[in-house]
């Protein structure tokens, strides 16, 4: 394996930005590495190995010229396939959209773009980012480097596994009930949810609108931090862009690698520490917390007792919207197109185009959302979901009240094997337990590695108060410099 691939982005930069490497270069070792690897792994569903040197090569012709590069140029990224590329395919994991190749760049590309990054590819993941595992792709799951037999997390698995297996330093991913932070807790990378509206989703292809937020992963918190530096602020394109700077998310984490959380009061969540997690991730986390602890931070605990309704409210709301927005795909203005032969109605060719053109899972919740929305049933279901989520928020603000962030595992358990939990939804539903809240909130949060159970990657949840994601950020950067990153085995 290349030297170059094991490397920081924060040093891949740096060694760009003086010389002592190209960019060409860089992205070469890692196009290599996915050579190597990625028939096992399984992360991308696209490697633009064209459009990725050409993008290299531009940044080194600036470099030579004097132009100044930006804390990230020459940096490889992979971005997760719910993001529109222009003339790159953009598939969201469905057959559905199978060989769609967007006109458009999303915002999140173009930002990449802009700051003279080079986009490797797309990742693979749960269809429309709807599971919890990777394994509701329609092109076959990722696989979880640390065991290959395990499951990289979702839906953005495809994104982390790439970081785990070193074959991208940083990948793009989106969370609408911890579907970056999750799949960064089982594979032992960063994974940053930032606040609602605090990235564009303009060209995230919609699931859930009011929670789907894109964010940065990567395999250290400062990495994650000057990422989400680049991607974030508002977007006019967006009607719920927040207008308002981003943070200074990267002094943060500075600050926060110092490892001094003097005055910082974080608040563990009462009702997830009780049944439901794992044993030796109850025990990761508590010994991080204490680790914490010894930095200066004050931990005390703190009720929010309505966390414990978050996970039924969300598949009342994540569905209802995926049920709306999903219903452009009906084969008549791009993508898949089933039965058009000149016998059948157009009602009967949308039928049979969803039909082969959604999975399962898909299906699953579009039937659920429908269900709930439908004529008489609105406000059981629907609209006392969104009373929940009013209630969710309100402990959120309560806790802040007396706290500057709250701890919790990531996810309850490690990685499972590939498989296992397919044929009961609801167990891998529980998969997202702890991450749920903090989407119903819309506030930022962040998972980073604490530990192993079981030799498997646990992950520590930090969450923070709306545009408040440097708090985040700092309290990570000191968790990561008391415990340490993680090292999968060598594939």
């Amino acid at each position: 394996m290349s030297d170059l691939t094991r490397l920081s982005a924060v040093e891949i930069a740096g060694l760009v930005a003086s010389g002592e490497t190209s960019a060409v270069e860089v992205t070469q070792a890692h196009l290599d590495r996915i050579g190597a690897v990625d028939d096992r792994v399984h992360a991308f569903l696209h490697v633009d190995t064209e459009g990725a040197l050409a993008a290299a090569r531009a940044v080194d012709e600036r470099r030579a010229a004097g132009a100044e590069l930006g804390p990230l140029a020459g940096v490889p990224v992979a971005v997760k396939d719910v993001l529109t590329t222009k003339g790159v395919p953009t598939t969201v994991g469905s057959k559905i959209l199978e060989g769609w190749r967007p006109p458009y760049d999303s915002t999140i590309v173009e930002r990449l773009r802009d700051a003279g990054t080079v986009m490797l590819g797309k990742t693979n993941m749960d269809e429309f980012a709807m599971g919890s595992s990777t394994e509701y792709s329609a092109y076959g799951p990722s696989r979880n480097p640390w065991d290959l037999e395990r499951i990289p997390g979702g839906s953005g698995g495809g994104s982390a596994a790439a970081l785990a297996a070193y074959e991208a330093p940083l990948s793009i991913g989106s969370d609408t009930g911890g579907s970056i932070r999750q799949p960064g807790a089982v594979t032992g990378t960063v994974g940053a949810k930032p606040t609602y509206g605090g990235t564009s989703r303009y060209g995230l292809v919609a699931f859930s609108s009011s929670l789907d937020t894109p964010g940065p992963c990567a395999r250290t918190v400062l990495d994650a931090a000057l990422l989400h530096q680049v991607i974030g602020g508002h977007d006019p394109r967006d009607s719920t862009s927040i207008p308002a700077p981003v943070p200074d998310v990267v002094a943060a984490a500075r600050l926060g690698a110092t490892g001094d959380l003097t005055g910082v009061k974080l608040g563990v969540v009462t009702e997830f520490t009780g049944e439901g997690a794992e044993p030796g991730v109850m025990a990761a986390f508590r010994d991080a917390a204490e680790a914490l602890a010894k930095l200066g931070a004050e931990i005390v605990e703190v009720s929010c007792p309505h966390f414990k309704y978050a996970l039924p409210a969300y598949y009342l709301i994540a569905p209802s919207e995926c049920s709306s927005n999903l219903a452009r795909f009906d084969g008549v203005r791009f993508g898949l197109r089933v039965g058009d032969d000149g016998n059948r109605s157009l009602e009967e060719v949308m039928s049979l185009t969803r039909e082969a053109g959604f999975g399962p899972e898909v299906k699953r919740r579009i039937m659920i959302g429908t269900y709930a929305l439908s004529s008489g049933y609105y406000d059981a279901y629907y609209g006392q979901a969104q009373k929940v989520r009013t209630l969710i928020t309100r402990d959120f603000t309560s806790a802040f009240e007396q706290v500057d962030a709250l701890i919790s595992p990531t996810t309850p358990f490690v990685a499972f094997p590939i498989g296992s939990r397919t044929a009961d939804p609801y167990q891998m539903y529980l998969a997202d337990l702890f991450t749920i809240p903090a989407n119903l909130y819309g506030g930022p949060a962040i998972s980073v590695p604490c530990g192993l159970s079981d030799g498997l990657p646990v992950g520590f949840q930090i969450m923070a108060p709306t545009l408040a994601d440097d708090r985040m950020y700092r309290v990570a950067a000191a968790l990561e410099g008391a415990v340490g990153t993680l090292t999968p085995p060598t594939l």
